[in-house]
């Protein structure tokens, strides 16, 4: 049977050209072969981005610098799934067997490294992302590879997907719209009585429905922290329901074939607290001003320091970090919105200048755009509002 693919929305020359910047980057260091578990990464590098059995079962996409496309190797029951998502040949998705699941001793990594030795790409040195492996596991390899030099290539796949395509930021833009549709949907549902989980049931359904005609792939998590719990950040809903008077703080995301645009906005029934309303009169001044900051060359901590020195003339002060690079799976674990980050922008970088501000444990605001960066400033790539909601 010839099964049809079309669950990944790029060309084969897009991962091509994405895989030539990691061989770019592999020859620099003198690897002939770079195993590849991080799921972002994998992601990036393949399309994959079934995410049912990653960080407990063993996968890793392996590139070679002399072969044009890398070799996949999952379970054999996700298999067919790469061949659905990915630009692979069937001859480059392995699946390893059962008996290697759910085991103590031998693991899926087994068959990793029984293919890297077979396949003759151990003979020079091999890239290993050590920090998404279990101590045991890099050990394993260690062991089992011990004439090859073995070199910690844990970021490399990172930094380059920093930088996106033009095609990967159109696919961004949509799940930007897809963000958008949920917090409005949010101002809709958010009522006196209502509870919070039947609430939130609503904001995912727009979640995976979408925006501009595009639906969402997957549901990224929601964070809904109504009063009195405010002053935290990463808690879900409760079983209570909403009352007049109370602030909710909701973060969400769009998603779209593995990428993510984070976009929060604060909510009040009823009318707000005149702290509160100063408070989120502060944050939009310093999301302006952070905004203004972004351009080619300037840093991520001077467009932290636009937002802190903004609100901090307007009474407040912020002692977490302003935002974060974003793409596949959220974060992207390579420099951050603060201050003392002196990571250079660049046209086509992509952050959330995530803006949540939590002041006292029951008191706290949220706001955030996700921005693109662009040759002479910035786009924001979410359109919601930029208001505090108050509803009735």
């Amino acid at each position: 049977m010839t099964i049809t693919r079309g669950l990944q929305p790029f060309p084969r020359a897009e991962y091509l050209r994405r895989l030539a910047a990691v061989k770019a980057e592999m020859a620099r260091r003198d690897i002939h072969a770079l195993v590849v578990n991080n799921a972002a990464n994998v992601a990036y590098l393949s399309g994959y981005t079934v995410s049912g059995s990653w960080g407990s079962l063993a996968q890793a996409l392996l590139v070679a610098i002399d072969k044009e496309e890398p070799v996949l190797v999952v379970r054999q029951c996700d298999a067919p799934a790469a061949i659905h998502q990915t630009f692979l040949e069937r001859v480059n998705v392995i699946g390893f067997s059962e008996s290697l699941v759910g085991k103590s001793g031998a693991d899926g990594f087994d068959a990793v490294i029984d293919f890297l030795q077979e396949a003759g790409m151990t003979k020079r040195g091999l890239g290993l992302e050590v920090d998404y492996l279990p101590p045991q596991t890099a050990e394993k390899f260690r062991v089992r590879l011990a004439s090859t030099s073995i070199i910690d290539c844990s970021k490399a796949v990172a930094w380059i997907r920093f930088v996106k395509s033009d095609i990967e930021i159109s696919v961004m833009r949509e799940a930007a719209a897809i963000a958008d549709a949920g917090i409005l949907r949010a101002s809709e549902v958010i009522r006196p009585g209502v509870q919070e989980a039947d609430a939130v049931a609503e904001i995912a359904a727009a979640l995976v429905r979408g925006g501009d005609g595009k639906p969402g792939t997957s549901i990224p998590p929601i964070y809904l922290c109504s009063s009195p719990r405010t002053g935290t950040c990463h808690i879900r809903w409760s079983e209570d329901v909403f009352r007049v008077g109370s602030q909710v703080n909701l973060e969400l995301g769009g998603a779209r074939y593995g990428y993510h645009v984070g976009l929060m906005r604060t909510y009040s029934i009823g009318p707000p607290s005149d702290r509160l309303r100063r408070l989120h009169e502060a944050e939009v001044a310093g999301l302006e001003a952070a905004l203004e900051a972004v351009r080619p060359g300037a840093t991520c901590s001077d467009v932290a320091n636009a937002f802190y020195r903004t609100i901090k003339k307007m009474g407040f002060e912020k002692e977490t970090r302003c935002g974060y690079p974003i793409g596949i799976n959220w974060t992207e674990p390579t420099a951050s919105l603060q201050d003392g980050d002196m990571t250079e922008l660049k046209p086509n970088m992509t952050f959330h200048l995530m803006l949540g501000n939590w002041i006292d444990e029951d008191f706290g605001y949220v706001i955030s755009e996700t921005f693109r960066v662009t040759e002479s400033g910035a786009e924001v790539l979410t359109l919601a509002p930029r208001k505090l909601f108050e509803l009735d």
